[in-house]
């Protein structure tokens, strides 16, 4: 097995910028698929999507060392959890959140933020959702879970997510543009079926239990001390209308100082988000790269191109300082040669850009793997 990334070195490691400290927890490029980090001001303490699953079965690792990677991703997140006083979850994949009856630690005492489970939401993490805060419940409410339910609000805006992505729908698709408005089309059917279980099912309402608070963060922004904390509105996770549903980002600003932290905009595959990323022009951006190593089956040529363009104008129009450009993007051995205008650009800036794995001082292990397996 190679030799994983240690919690020291990675504690060895942060990213400073003026008074804010970024741990990069664990990121795909260590070995298991995760994209966590602590945040750190003078006066918060911020864990963010802390979970992690073991690799995709095309990754060259035997199934055993990508599990005993899986629980070394998880104990070093664990870890660092015990310095966190709140925790952010942008998602209800299980490589941005741990169940809360395995990892009772990780969330006690806290305050956690997370993403609205009655909206913008698929069927899949609708259901995750309420099993993980079902769990908190179970853990720190004394009560029954159902206790967490309400009914849904009267009134809910609920607009063709479209109509918020002027820049990518006004994009020229060629001889592509009619079988792309197909799918835009599929698209706003199943987002209609979506929106029927949001305005009739129960809603999970927020709650202050006794060892810790909930709270929907969508859209909202939090003060503490001299720390803003700034989180987006739901975007797709991936391209418009992607199945897997929305995530949620932040910023989290001190002093002028800025990080900011995307989730999975895989790329970011839409234009709209790149631009907003340019006009946040963060000092440290943590930055989802696209899936690479779906490319040909679920990922097509102009989709992957229009992540690379998108990339290309972030590293064009911000003066961030550092990009951690992982998750996603780290499952595919030929990340960099797919990638490889995007890493020009960045040289030609005299940008940083790097996996996590990278800025802890090693090569990412699918590099490892690869250079193994040419050199024998």
């Amino acid at each position: 097995m190679f030799a994983p990334i240690t919690y020291q070195e990675i504690r060895n490691h942060p990213i400073v910028i003026g008074d804010i400290k970024i741990y990069l927890v664990w990121f795909d490029s260590y070995g298991a698929k995760s994209s966590c980090v602590l945040i750190e001001t003078p006066d918060l303490h911020l864990l963010v999507d802390p979970g992690a699953s073991a690799l995709q079965p095309s990754y060259p690792l035997p199934n055993e060392e990508k599990e005993e990677l899986r629980k070394i991703a998880l104990e070093t997140i664990t870890r660092f959890s015990r310095q966190a006083d709140t925790v952010f979850i942008s998602h209800y994949h299980y490589d941005h959140h741990v169940s809360p009856l395995k990892a009772k630690e990780m969330y006690k005492g806290k305050k956690i933020w997370i993403k609205d489970p009655n909206c913008w939401i698929n069927h899949s993490q609708w259901k995750r959702s309420r099993v993980f805060i079902g769990e908190l419940y179970e853990i720190y409410g004394g009560r029954n879970p159902k206790g967490i339910y309400a009914k849904p609000l009267e009134q809910i805006k609920l607009d063709d997510p479209t109509e918020y992505l002027p820049l990518a729908m006004a994009k020229d698709y060629g001889d592509y543009q009619q079988r792309k408005n197909q799918l835009l089309d599929k698209g706003r059917a199943w987002f209609k079926k979506l929106a029927v279980r949001w305005q009739t099912e129960d809603w999970v309402s927020e709650a202050r239990l006794k060892d810790m608070d909930i709270q929907i963060c969508d859209g909202s922004s939090f003060k503490n001390g001299s720390t803003f904390v700034r989180f987006t509105e739901p975007m797709f996770h991936g391209i418009e209308f992607d199945r897997v549903g929305w995530i949620v980002g932040l910023t989290v600003e001190h002093k002028g100082r800025k990080v900011m932290y995307t989730s999975d905009l895989q790329g970011p595959s839409i234009e709209d988000y790149a631009q907003g990323i340019i006009k946040e022009n963060p000092d440290v951006l943590i930055l989802d790269g696209p899936p690479t190593y779906l490319f040909g089956y679920i990922v097509n040529r102009i989709n992957l191109q229009r992540a690379i363009d998108n990339i290309c104008a972030i590293l064009r129009g911000t003066t961030s300082k550092v990009i951690i450009y992982d998750h996603h993007l780290l499952r595919d051995a030929r990340y960099k040669e797919r990638l490889a205008s995007a890493y020009t650009m960045a040289g030609k800036h005299k940008m940083t850009l790097l996996t996590a794995a990278e800025w802890v001082g090693y090569d990412p292990l699918i590099v490892q793997i690869t250079q193994k397996a040419v050199n024998g």
